[in-house]
């Protein structure tokens, strides 16, 4: 699983906004950081990379 994600952050570094898993990670990095502002005990860093790291999971996972 490791190195699925491995791939898949490769992957979007290089290719940018043309890799089919950039966009539905920075959408869940947005949510996250929206959550973590509005949260009292989370900040919105925490939360952008709790977001983002939950969509990637969610995509590697299937």
């Amino acid at each position: 699983m490791i190195d699925d994600a491995r791939e898949e952050i490769v992957g979007m570094a290089k290719e940018g906004m043309h890799h089919p898993a950039t966009k539905p990670v920075l959408k869940g990095a947005a949510i996250g950081a929206v959550a973590g502002a509005i949260l009292p005990i989370v900040t919105w860093p925490i939360g952008l990379a709790a977001g983002a790291g939950y969509v990637l999971y969610n995509r590697i996972k299937k």
